[in-house]
């Protein structure tokens, strides 16, 4: 559905938040958030194997995990791994090849986003740019969590600005913008 041009390769390579390496802390942020925006249906969508295990670690289960059971291009550790496979939540499993968004990840997103209970999305293929949507797509109040390779967890706060900046970036893929908006169930005028 869309796709990572060259020319943004170099846009992704800078966080879109503030990056820290202490969990308890995102974690705190993260309940600034939702309740400067008074947002009791804030989620906190985790983007990431490492960042996800961060997470559960620090004793919060993220409402929505994209795993790949990768990262850096490497297979996550087997502590990981091992962790995130014992881990109960609600399963769906979507196929998203590298650099690329598919409408099968966003409507999976979207869904995710949607449920009552805990969701991991289990990507096969890469779910890197998937922050760039859930950045879209979770109320305002919310809080993105992805991995910056060798510099630690990326807080993205959602909030009207960082929805400007995400959108600006997202217009800018290559394919079927307008299709992608649908499949994850934003306005793009909103």
């Amino acid at each position: 559905m869309l796709t990572l041009p060259d020319s943004l390769r170099d846009a992704f390579k800078e966080p879109l938040g503030p990056v820290t390496t202490d969990a308890d802390a995102l974690l705190a942020a993260a309940e600034r958030t939702r309740e400067t925006h008074d947002a009791p249906e804030a989620s906190l969508i985790a983007v990431g194997d490492v960042v996800t295990f961060h997470l559960r670690e620090a004793g919060r289960v993220p409402d929505v995990a994209l795993v790949d059971g990768m990262t850096e291009r490497e297979a996550v550790r087997a502590e990981i791994d091992d962790a995130l496979g014992e881990a109960t939540q609600r399963r769906v499993s979507v196929s998203n090849p590298a650099a690329e968004l598919t409408a099968e990840l966003l409507s999976a997103l979207r869904d995710a986003l949607a449920a009552a209970e805990p969701t991991i999305l289990e990507v096969t293929g890469e779910e890197d740019l998937a922050a760039l949507p859930a950045i879209l797509a979770a109320p305002v109040g919310s809080t993105v969590v992805y991995g910056q390779p060798g510099e630690g967890m990326v807080h993205v706060a959602v909030t009207p600005d960082a929805r400007s900046h995400a959108r600006e970036l997202f217009d800018a893929m290559d394919g079927d913008v307008a299709g992608a908006y649908r499949a994850l169930g934003v306005d793009p005028t909103a």
